[in-house]
């Protein structure tokens, strides 16, 4: 029997029996929607607080303090972070991912890894437009890119590590947020650290990640659920 989160393929109208794994698992749907709806809360918050201005608040004061202007060994650890957030790091981590995903027979979550990551940059680099929190000399800081997708790629692999050990809500749960803050917090400290962002600007990133993510693992898991019924209506059309 084909469980609740996979279906049958279907081949000119007929099921193959090889079953679609869905790249946001439904025992996980419930709690990464309601991790979605906070995340966008805190995005909300952050971003009206922060809207037009050019300074640290004292959160972010503190923090930078302790972390800004690392030296070495960390700065380049900082600065081999900060490349992977780069379009020429991005890419390489965006091919080793989707390399991943199709070695794994996991389609839905190569689509996952280029269309969510997408989505995620595009919508930070939307919000620093619409906030306008500048750092330095006037460069827009909220919320931080990096952050965003660093965690985004982070969730895509947590989530088909979920799938493939078959874990149950809590588990499941546990292990995307676990990948999600070690992936965000590694990133978001070498922003800090290198002055390009302020604290709050990289949790505003992990948290865009948090919201953008399981929206568009449901909308890819939707897309490809409707196709092959496409594909059967129009089959039957044909031979009549």
């Amino acid at each position: 029997m084909v469980s609740e989160h996979r279906r049958p393929t279907e081949r000119g109208g007929r099921a193959t029996g090889r079953p679609v794994a869905a790249v946001l698992p439904p025992s996980l749907r419930g709690w990464l929607g309601s991790i979605a709806v906070l995340a966008v809360l805190v995005v909300v918050v952050l971003g009206v607080r922060f809207a037009d201005e050019g300074e640290p608040g004292p959160l972010d004061a503190h923090i930078s303090d302790a972390v800004y202007g690392v030296g070495p060994p960390w700065r380049q650890v900082a600065l081999a972070m900060d490349f992977l957030g780069e379009p020429g790091g991005a890419a390489m981590l965006i091919v080793a991912v989707v390399t991943g995903c199709l070695l794994h027979r996991r389609p839905r979550s190569a689509v996952l890894a280029v269309a969510g990551a997408g989505a995620a940059v595009g919508t930070a680099t939307l919000l620093k437009s619409v906030v306008g929190r500048t750092i330095h000399d006037g460069s827009l800081s909220y919320p931080s890119g990096h952050t965003a997708f660093a965690t985004s790629l982070a969730l895509v692999v947590a989530l088909l590590t979920t799938d493939r050990l078959g874990l149950g809500a809590a588990a499941g749960t546990l292990l995307v947020l676990a990948a999600a803050l070690a992936a965000g917090a590694a990133m978001g400290w070498a922003q800090v650290a290198l002055g390009a962002h302020y604290p709050t600007d990289a949790l505003g990133g992990w948290c865009t990640a948090l919201a953008v993510i399981p929206a568009m693992a449901w909308l890819v898991d939707r897309t490809a659920d409707r196709l092959p019924d496409r594909k059967t209506d129009a089959g039957r059309r044909e031979r009549r």
